[in-house]
C-alpha cells in the first residue's frame, strides 16, 4: 500500500484558483452587505432590533444544520432529511422534557434529541458505506420516513405544556446574546478546529477530493464517511431541540424546507457538491446570506413561490461559479 499521507493525495490548487476562491468569498461578504442596504432602503422595519434578533435566531438553526451538511458535502455526499430530522428530534425532545417535568427537562431533551440525531445519522451512514447506496436515495427515503414518524408520534398535534426550563436553549440569553447565537458560535469554533487542525478534518477533505486515492493512502474512507453522517445527524438533533425550545412545543411539521436552505447555505458559501472543497467560514457567510434574503423578501411581501424561485436561482448561480473555479 502506498505510504503517501492524506495531505499528499490532492495536488495543491493553483495560485489563480486560490485567488478566485478568496475573491468569491469576498464577493459573498459584499453581497451580504449589499442586500442589507437594499432591504433597509425598501423596508424601514428591516434594521429594527426586533427584526435583527429574528434574523439571527433563524440563521442560528440553519447555520448549525449547515455545519453537518458541510461535513457531508465535503465527502461528496448530501443529506435531504435534515428538515424531517429537526421535526422528529424536536418532538422527541418535547416528550422527554414533559416527562422530566421540573427535574432537568432541558438536559433530558438534549440527550434524547442528540440520540435521535445520532440514530438517524448512523442509519444513513450505514447504508451509504455498507451497501454503497447513493446518499441522495438513502436520505430521500429518510426524509419521508422521519416526517411520517413525527406525525405518527404526535397524531398530527403539537407537543405542548412543556416545563419553563425547556425554553432556555431556544429563548434564553446570556450577556444580552441569545443562547442560540452563542450555541452557533461555539459549534462553529469547535468545527473550525476540527476542520483545520485534526487528522479527521484532513481525511474529510481527502475522501471528498479523491476517495480511491485516499483509500490507497491508508485512510479508512468508510469510517470517515460514516462519522460525517453521524456528526451531521447529531447536529440535526441538537438543532431540532433548539427549534422546539424556541417555539415552545414539538411540532411535527417543523423544519419543512430546511434542507433547501441548508444546502443553499453550504453551496453559496463555496463548497463543491462534488466534494473536497469548502470551509466553515464560507458556510456561515452563506447561511447569513440566505437568512437575510428570506427575511428581506418576507418583509417586502414577495410571493412565497417567487421566493423559492429566487432561492433556486441563487443555488444555480453558486454551482455555476463553482464549476468556473474548478476549471480554472
Amino acid at each position: 500500500m502506498s505510504c503517501a499521507t492524506p495531505t499528499q493525495i490532492k495536488s495543491e490548487p493553483s495560485a489563480a484558483r486560490r485567488n478566485l476562491s478568496r475573491l468569491a468569498q469576498a464577493g459573498l461578504a459584499a453581497a451580504v452587505v449589499l442586500e442589507c442596504i437594499i432591504f433597509a432602503l425598501y423596508s424601514p422595519t428591516f434594521l429594527t432590533p426586533a427584526n435583527a434578533i429574528n434574523v439571527v435566531l433563524q440563521v442560528s438553526v440553519t447555520a448549525i444544520l449547515a455545519i453537518g451538511m458541510t461535513l457531508v458535502i465535503l465527502t461528496g455526499g448530501i443529506d435531504l432529511s435534515v428538515g424531517s430530522l429537526v421535526a422528529v428530534a424536536g418532538v422527541l425532545a418535547a416528550f422527554a422534557a414533559r416527562a422530566a417535568g421540573g427535574s432537568a427537562p432541558l438536559a433530558a431533551a438534549i440527550v434524547v434529541g442528540l440520540a435521535a440525531g445520532a440514530a438517524s445519522g448512523a442509519f444513513t451512514g450505514f447504508f451509504v458505506t455498507r451497501f454503497l447506496i447513493p446518499p441522495f436515495i438513502v436520505t430521500l427515503a429518510s426524509m419521508s420516513a422521519l416526517r411520517g414518524a413525527a406525525f405518527l408520534l404526535t397524531g398530527g398535534y403539537s407537543v405542548g405544556d412543556l416545563p419553563l426550563g425547556f425554553a432556555r436553549l431556544g429563548r434564553g440569553s446570556f450577556l444580552f446574546l441569545p443562547v442560540p447565537v452563542i450555541s452557533m458560535a461555539v459549534l462553529y469554533a469547535v468545527g473550525a478546529v476540527i476542520f483545520s487542525s485534526t487528522v479527521f478534518g484532513r481525511h474529510i477533505y481527502a475522501v471528498g477530493g479523491n476517495e480511491r486515492a485516499a483509500w490507497l493512502a491508508g485512510v479508512r474512507t468508510a469510517r470517515v464517511k460514516f462519522a460525517a453522517y453521524l456528526l451531521n445527524g447529531m447536529l440535526g438533533g441538537f438543532a431540532g431541540v433548539m427549534l422546539a425550545s424556541r417555539l415552545g412545543a414539538g411540532i411535527p411539521n417543523a423544519g419543512l424546507g430546511y434542507e433547501l436552505d441548508v444546502i443553499a447555505a453550504v453551496v453559496v458559501g463555496g463548497a463543491s457538491l462534488f466534494g473536497g472543497k469548502g470551509t466553515l467560514g464560507g458556510t456561515l457567510l452563506g447561511a447569513i446570506f440566505i437568512g437575510i434574503l428570506n427575511n428581506g423578501l418576507n418583509l417586502a411581501n414577495v410571493d412565497p413561490y417567487l421566493q423559492k424561485i429566487a432561492l433556486g436561482a441563487v443555488i444555480l448561480g453558486a454551482v455555476l461559479l463553482d464549476q468556473k473555479l474548478a476549471k480554472s
